[in-house]
């Protein structure tokens, strides 16, 4: 299992997570319903050129929205169009988009570069 900690502080802003792939399901629900989640609950996927992980909105609880009013705009979510809009929960570095509108995935993209790997070792347990 891993944990992604935040590469400034070091706290954890990720839950432990594993390797996975995106979960299947309907493109698009109608009307102005937020989609399932793209990943399951626990899972990562690093996207095509390693510069994002994608994870499921419930599996970055050390992150808190971004104090810049413009970067969490969306109408039934946020529609994360206008840069970051997740920071550290513990040093408010820029860390992850949230995407949770009605017209996009339902996923949280953590920015690689702003995080180190964490393998939970005997010592993290």
């Amino acid at each position: 299992m891993t944990i992604f900690r935040c590469a400034n502080c070091q706290q954890p802003v990720t839950s432990e997570v594993v390797s996975g792939e995106p979960v299947r399901g309907p493109e698009r629900p109608p009307g102005h319903e937020v989609a399932p989640p793209r990943m399951a609950l626990g899972t990562f996927k690093t996207n095509f050129d390693g510069s994002l992980l994608i994870f499921h909105p419930d599996d970055v609880p050390g992150t808190v929205l971004h104090p810049d009013p413009q970067r969490v705009s969306g109408c039934c979510g946020l529609a994360g169009q206008d840069g970051p809009n997740l920071v550290c929960g513990g040093c408010g570095v820029e860390v992850a988009t949230k995407e949770s509108d009605c017209w996009t995935d339902n996923l949280v993209a953590l920015i690689a570069a702003a995080v180190t790997d964490g393998r939970m070792t005997d010592a993290d347990i």
